[in-house]
Parts: C-alpha cells; structure tokens; sequence
C-alpha cells in the first residue's frame, strides 16, 4: 500500500468500565455477524499519513486537556459501511474545540466534520436487522468518559473487514484528570 492512500484517524477513547463493555458488546456482535474487530472510539479528526506526525499532533493538540464526559443521544444506524449500528452522542462543543485543535495542529488536514458517534459494527447489513439489533441493544450508561486520544493509520477507504483489520494505532496520550 503506497503512503498515498493511507490517513491517520484520530480516536477519542472510553474509559473504564465503559471501554470493557462496549469491547464486549462489540465483540458478542462481530462473533454473531462475522464482522471485524475494533477498538471503541470516537473519531474527531482525519489527515493524509504522508507528512503527518501522530506523537507531534497529539502532544500540541491535547495541550491542557482533560478526559471528556458525552451524553448519548440514543442507538441508530446507517447505510454506511462506518456507521452500521452505533450509539450517537448529543453535540458538545468542547469536542468540537478539541477536533479543530487536533485539525490545526495537523500537517494535511482534511476536511472531516465531527459527528460524534461510536460505532458497534462494521457490516453491510439489511434495514431490518439494523432496525432489530438497534431496538434489542440497551446501554447500561447515560453518558460515556473518555481518557484517551489514539492516532490510527488505516487506508483511505474503508469498506471491508479487510480494511478494518489493517488499522494500526502509531500514537496515543492520556488525557489526565
């Protein structure tokens, strides 16, 4: 895979015990449906791989920032092969203030707009097993912590299980309390 078709995501990560149960909930629903594994998280930002440095951007975009509470707005899903099934988070704009430092502190931003969702599987999947699985799922929380903010290479596209495997995280910090 040539340097060109790879991003680096950047992901905002649930804390413990929430980071345990969605592990699990999206691990009982890959085994179920023969879908990848993945690492719960939130994306706030996407830049080209080619210049970037993931350790330079987290340290300058993270800079006095402490681990973030979201209030979830419900489950839902999607035609997109991204957004199966996922748990949709109400706006909140200090995410918003860390996605656009994280963009500004990048080397080749691009033009990726934060909508705060975590998703449960990756799947092409019919509307009502979608409908189904969204109405038979219930979150044991009202709002989710995250203390943690990784950078992952992946390709370009993602549209298979094959490229959801092919993820790999290059740099992560801890956001401290």
């Amino acid at each position: 895979m040539e340097t060109g078709e790879q991003i680096i995501t950047y992901w905002l990560c649930p804390a413990e015990p929430a980071r345990s149960e969605l592990s699990a909930i999206i691990r009982d629903l890959a085994a179920r449906f023969g879908a990848p594994l993945f690492e719960p998280h939130v994306t706030l930002s996407v830049a080209s791989a080619e210049k970037e440095n993931p350790s330079a951007v987290l340290k300058k975009g993270l800079q006095g920032k402490r681990p973030y509470r979201l209030a979830i707005r419900g489950l839902d899903y999607s035609d997109k092969f991204t957004k199966t099934l996922f748990v949709q988070f109400e706006p909140d704009n200090d995410l918003e203030s860390l996605s656009e430092d994280l963009r500004r502190a990048s080397a080749s931003p691009s033009d990726y707009e934060l909508n705060p969702h975590l998703s449960l599987i990756y799947k092409t999947m019919d509307q009502e097993t979608k409908r189904r699985l969204a109405a038979s799922l219930a979150l044991p929380f009202a709002d989710l912590i995250f203390d943690r903010v990784k950078a992952v290479i992946s390709p370009e596209t993602i549209s298979s299980r094959k490229d959801v495997e092919a993820w790999r995280v290059v740099a992560e910090e801890e956001l401290t309390r």
